[in-house]
C-alpha cells in the first residue's frame, strides 16, 4: 500500500507533460546515474547531501523526489521538504519503476549548456509561427520547464547564440532543425527520447501544419489556422509563446486522451422526433 506522501509512476505519468506537474526533483547518487544516464522528463538532478542549497528554488512548490528504487534517499529527502514547508512526495519505486514501465526518459547528454540559474538558453528567429511555439512548448513540458526562449532577428541568431551561449533551432545549418522531411519538433522527440504515442501523433500534426501537407493530419489545417491567428493578435513573440504553450497543451491533451471522443451535439435524430 503506498504511504501518504507517495506518488505511483502510473499517477506522476499522468502529470508529466502537463501545466500541472510538479517540481521532480532527482536525487540519485552518481553510481546509480552512471548506470543510466537518463531521467524523468523535466525532474532536475541535485544532491540530497545540499538539500539547504537548492532549497529556496522551490519556492514552496508541490515536488516529487525521485531516486534509484524509492527507498532512503526519496523518502528522506521529501520528509525534509515537508519540513521546510515543501508540499514534497516521493515516488513510489523511483527511477527503477518509472523504467520498468517504459514510460520515457530524457537523454541528459543532449541537453545544451545550463545558465548560472540552471536553465537551458535556446535563440531562435523571430514571428514564430508553428514550430517555433511546439518547439519551445516540447522542451519547457518535457524537458527543462525553466528554459529560456530568446527571439531575434534571423541574421543575428548564430551570433546571438554565440554571444549568449543559447542553442540556436529552427534555422538552417544547425542541430536542432529540419532533417529532410522531418521538422524540428521531429527531432526533438527524437533526439530526446520521447517518442511516446501521444507525442508522435502530436508530431505528425504539427509536421504537416508547418510544412504545408495538410493532408497528413485532418487536424493540421486547424493547428495552422490557430496559429496564424496568434501571430496576428501578438505583436510580442513571447507573449504570443505563452498563448501558444496552452494551445499545445490542449493539442496534447487530445492526442494523449480525446482522439476517440466525438461531439454529440446537435443529434442526427430527424425533426421532429423523440
Amino acid at each position: 500500500m503506498s504511504s501518504i506522501n507517495t506518488i505511483t509512476v502510473a499517477q506522476l505519468s499522468r502529470l508529466v507533460g502537463t501545466p500541472r506537474c510538479p517540481v521532480l526533483i532527482d536525487v540519485r547518487i552518481d553510481k546509480d546515474f552512471a548506470l543510466d544516464p537518463r531521467a524523468i522528463p523535466t525532474s532536475f538532478r541535485r544532491a540530497h547531501t545540499n538539500l539547504s542549497e537548492w532549497l529556496p528554488a522551490l519556492e514552496k512548490r508541490p515536488t516529487v523526489v525521485i531516486c534509484q528504487r524509492g527507498e532512503k534517499l526519496s523518502h528522506g529527502a521529501a520528509a525534509w521538504l515537508r519540513h521546510e514547508g515543501v508540499p514534497a512526495e516521493n515516488l513510489e519505486g523511483g527511477h527503477e519503476a518509472w523504467q520498468a514501465a517504459k514510460l520515457p526518459r530524457v537523454l541528459l547528454d543532449k541537453l545544451p549548456e545550463r545558465d548560472p540559474h540552471g536553465r537551458t538558453v535556446w535563440v531562435t528567429r523571430e514571428r514564430p509561427k508553428i514550430d517555433r511555439i511546439a518547439c519551445p512548448w516540447l522542451i519547457r513540458r518535457f524537458v527543462d520547464p525553466r528554459a529560456v526562449f530568446l527571439f531575434t532577428k534571423s541574421s543575428e541568431v548564430a551570433l546571438v547564440a554565440d554571444r549568449f551561449k543559447a542553442a540556436p533551432f529552427d534555422v538552417e545549418d544547425v542541430h536542432w532543425s529540419h532533417r529532410v522531411e522531418r521538422c524540428t519538433f521531429d527531432v526533438m522527440i527524437e533526439e530526446f527520447g520521447l517518442a511516446t504515442e501521444p507525442l508522435l501523433r502530436l508530431a505528425t500534426i504539427v509536421r504537416a501544419a508547418d510544412t504545408s501537407r495538410l493532408d497528413l493530419a485532418p487536424e493540421a489545417p486547424g493547428l495552422l489556422a490557430a496559429s496564424l491567428g496568434l501571430s496576428r493578435m501578438y505583436d510580442d513573440d513571447l507573449a504570443q509563446l505563452d498563448a501558444g504553450m496552452a494551445l499545445y497543451d490542449a493539442f496534447y491533451r487530445w492526442c494523449r486522451d480525446a482522439k476517440d471522443e466525438t461531439h454529440n451535439w446537435p443529434t442526427n435524430k430527424p425533426r421532429g422526433s423523440k
